[in-house]
C-alpha cells in the first residue's frame, strides 16, 4: 500500500524539533553539574531506554563484526561528549552546523563531479562565516568551534563503523554501540561530576533530556525511514542546523549575527545539494539521533 508522503515529513521535523529541544535542556544542566556529568546522564540514560526497547543482549555479532562495533560504541561516545563540550562555549544552531560538516565530507570524499565542488565550496564558505578564524565573531569560542568539528569527525567514523557493525543487525547495533559507550563515559562523567548529580530532583529534567534526545527522535525517525526516499530524507535532515539555531533563540535565549546565519545556510544547501545529486550507488549516511 502507498504511504501519502507528508506524514512522514511531520514525524522527522517533529524528531528533529525534539532532538534541539533536548540538546537545549542539556546545556541548561551544564552549569548545575557540569559537562562531562549531563554527558554522562544524557548517555546512561539513553542507554537503558534503548536497552529496553532494541534488547542487546539477544544479538549475535561475529568476530568481524566486533571491531567495527566497539569503534562503533567509541565514535558514539565521543560525538556527545565532545559536542556537549562544545555546546558549553558555543551557539546551539553554530554547533550542530559545524558538527554536519563531519558526514558533509563523509558524503563528498572521493567526489570527481563539477557539481559535487560546488557543494565543497559551499561548506567551506559556512565554515568560514563560522568558525572564528583570524577575527572574535560576535564571541564564539574558537576551542568551543573546534570541538563541534571533532563530533563531526566522530559522527564521520560512526556511520563508517555503524554500516559495518549493523550490516545484519539494523537499529538494534544502536542499543549495542550505546551500551558500549556508556561502559566508556559514564564512568568518565560521573568522576568528574559535581555533588549536585545524585540528587534525586534532577531525574526527571535528566530523563526528559534522554528522551528528547535518542529514544523519542530515534523511534520517530525509523518511522520515518520506512516511508520516505533515502533523498528526501536526507535533504530534510539537512535543515537540522536552522533547527538547532531557531531552538537555541527559543528556549536559551541565543541569537546570531547575520554572518553566522550566512555561514548556517551555506552548510545547509551544502548538504542538501549534496544530498538530492548524489549517484544512486551511493548509500545515504545514516543520521542517527544518537550523536547529541
Amino acid at each position: 500500500m502507498h504511504h501519502p508522503v507528508w506524514p512522514a515529513i511531520l514525524v522527522l521535523l517533529i524528531a528533529m524539533i525534539s532532538i534541539q529541544g533536548g540538546a537545549a535542556l542539556a546545556k541548561t544542566l551544564f552549569p548545575v553539574v557540569g559537562v562531562p556529568a549531563t554527558t554522562a546522564l544524557r548517555l546512561g540514560l539513553g542507554t537503558i531506554i534503548l536497552c529496553a526497547i532494541f534488547k542487546p543482549w539477544r544479538l549475535r555479532f561475529s568476530r568481524q563484526q566486533m571491531l567495527p562495533l566497539v569503534l562503533y560504541g567509541i565514535a558514539l561516545g565521543g560525538m556527545n561528549y565532545s559536542f556537549y563540550l562544545a555546546l558549553h562555549t558555543v551557539p546551539l544552531g553554530i554547533a550542530v552546523a559545524l558538527e554536519f560538516t563531519g558526514p558533509l565530507t563523509l558524503a563528498l570524499a572521493g567526489s570527481r563531479r563539477p557539481l559535487d565542488f560546488v557543494w565543497v565550496l559551499l561548506a567551506l564558505l559556512g565554515l568560514w562565516f563560522l568558525l572564528p578564524i583570524g577575527q572574535k565573531i560576535s564571541g564564539v569560542d574558537l576551542k568551543g568551534a573546534l570541538l563541534a568539528v571533532l563530533a563531526g569527525g566522530f559522527w564521520a567514523l560512526y556511520i563508517l563503523s555503524g554500516q559495518r557493525a549493523g550490516a545484519e543487525h539494523g537499529p538494534a547495533t544502536v542499543a549495542a554501540g550505546s551500551l558500549i559507550a556508556s561502559l566508556i563515559f559514564v564512568p568518565a562523567g560521573l568522576i568528574w561530576a559535581g555533588s549536585g548529580v545524585w540528587s534525586w530532583s534532577l531525574l526527571p529534567i535528566a530523563l526528559a533530556m534522554a528522551v528528547l534526545s535518542s529514544a523519542l527522535p530515534y523511534t520517530l525517525e525509523m518511522v520515518a525511514l520506512t516511508r520516505l526516499p533515502a533523498k528526501t530524507f536526507g535533504t530534510l535532515m539537512s535543515l537540522e542546523p536552522a533547527m538547532a539555531a531557531l531552538s537555541g533563540m527559543v528556549f536559551l535565549g541565543e541569537t546570531l549575527i547575520p554572518a553566522q546565519w550566512l555561514g548556517l545556510l551555506a552548510v545547509i544547501l551544502a548538504s542538501a545539494g549534496s544530498t538530492l545529486t548524489m549517484r544512486p550507488k551511493k548509500t545515504i549516511a545514516p543520521v542517527n539521533e544518537l550523536r547529541e
